[in-house]
């Protein structure tokens, strides 16, 4: 049997809107934290992978953005890995790191997740995610989305799609119609996920929204793209998350007492199927589960992919946490909040905690590992021992283009 990676240390910076810092200090403080959670040195770093999504498109700085944040710390010498996957950058960097140290590579391995999206312009900002499909189809995708606004009645979706916010909350839009009409899927079902996120979110001081929201207030907030206001869309932010991954070996010489292993980690991209087949997400934590030797109700906590409230109701279904279709049924049962069965997205997920694209993976690693240890504060998890991430990116056709599972235990 293979050695597992174990995580040693994590950090995380506040996410939310920096107009006043780079890229270099966002990803330099992450860097900071995790080492020193891990007990090492920024020469004990034997390789680092770093997930970045839109940094050539906001700030121009292209090609060499892990070099250039890692040697503002005085890093250098160690490979460096630049990992650009849509929203899936920053899980894609832990897989490869992970895979890494689990191959026996490395002993000591760094996974940083880094995103400056908030700039003057903010056409800039959604431009970033109009490029997470394939822009040589973009104009006819963008127009079958306002047919398919037009065609539900839907007015504010008809328009404004990657000019005034990301396509991707059209996307959404689109697919939760089409869940509603099938399932029976109610409008205050998706606001049940943003109210209980936000409830999640109020006790993360690391989130970038911390207000509580109840249904309604969910429901009454400005409609974005019918059925989602925008409490159900995640913001754009900046932010950075890290991990520093070691081997049992190392782990043993660190005097680490509550190991966290990635018993197993996944990633797949999308391909060209029928709608109603299984696809990116099913096929993914399936294989996640098979290696783990795990089940989708052996979970103490999920975070997983919430960029809009629909979203996470489509995540419970294909990763089998409920049946196709009962999604909305599950978080108005109250399975999903803190206290109910299988809490998921403690840290307020994407829709509160923020979700600077190319940190995102990596921040929620950075919630499990924290809950598993058991120093979550008055959010954590009584008696967590196994948790699951997950986190998409782009979008071809049918399916996203990548998908990450991960699963920690301890």
């Amino acid at each position: 049997m293979r050695h597992k990676a174990i995580i040693a240390g994590v950090g995380m910076t506040h996410f939310g809107k920096h107009m006043e810092l780079g890229l270099k200090a966002i990803g330099a403080e992450a860097v900071r934290l995790a080492i020193a959670d891990a007990g090492v040195g920024l020469e004990d770093l034997q390789a680092a992978f770093v997930g970045n999504a839109a940094a050539g498109l906001v700030t121009g700085q292209e090609s060499i953005r892990g070099q250039v944040i890692l040697r503002s710390l005085g890093l250098g010498k160690i490979p460096v890995v630049n990992v650009e996957n849509a929203c899936a950058s920053g899980s894609t960097a832990f897989h490869q790191a992970a895979a890494m140290v689990t191959a026996g590579a490395y002993d000591v391995v760094l996974a940083l997740g880094v995103e400056k999206l908030y700039c003057e312009d903010r056409k800039k900002s959604f431009a970033a995610f109009s490029g997470a499909v394939d822009v040589e189809l973009l104009q006819a995708f963008m127009e079958s989305l306002q047919k398919s606004a037009a065609a539900g009645g839907a007015s504010a979706g008809a328009a404004g799609a990657g000019e005034k916010r990301s396509m991707f909350m059209d996307i959404y839009a689109a697919v939760a119609r089409a869940h509603m009409q099938r399932y029976g899927t109610t409008a205050e079902q998706f606001a049940m996920v943003s109210a209980k996120n936000s409830f999640h979110g109020s006790m993360n001081p690391r989130a970038q929204f911390r207000e509580s929201l109840t249904v309604e207030q969910v429901l009454a907030a400005p409609m974005i793209a019918e059925p989602l206001t925008r409490p159900m869309c995640s913001p754009i932010g900046d932010g950075a998350a890290a991990v520093v991954l070691v081997s049992e070996a190392k782990a043993r010489q660190l005097g680490i007492t509550r190991p966290v292993r990635v018993v197993s980690t996944v990633l797949v991209s999308g391909w060209d199927h029928a709608p109603d087949e299984d696809g990116a997400g099913e096929v993914s934590s399936r294989q996640a589960y098979d290696e783990a030797g795990v089940a989708p109700t052996d979970f103490s906590l999920v975070e997983l992919h919430d960029a809009s409230a629909p979203g996470e109701i489509l995540a419970y279904e294909y990763l089998g946490l409920c049946p196709k279709g009962d999604g909305g049924r599950l978080v108005q049962d109250g399975v999903t909040k803190l206290g109910g069965r299988q809490p998921v997205n403690t840290s307020g997920g994407l829709l509160r905690k923020g979700h600077p694209v190319g940190a995102t993976g990596v921040a929620q690693i950075v919630e499990l590992t924290e809950q598993l240890q058991g120093r979550s504060g008055p959010r954590q998890v009584p008696g967590a021992r196994l948790g699951l991430a997950q986190n998409g990116g782009g979008n071809i056709g049918v399916d996203v283009a990548a998908m990450c599972v991960s699963v920690l235990q301890v």
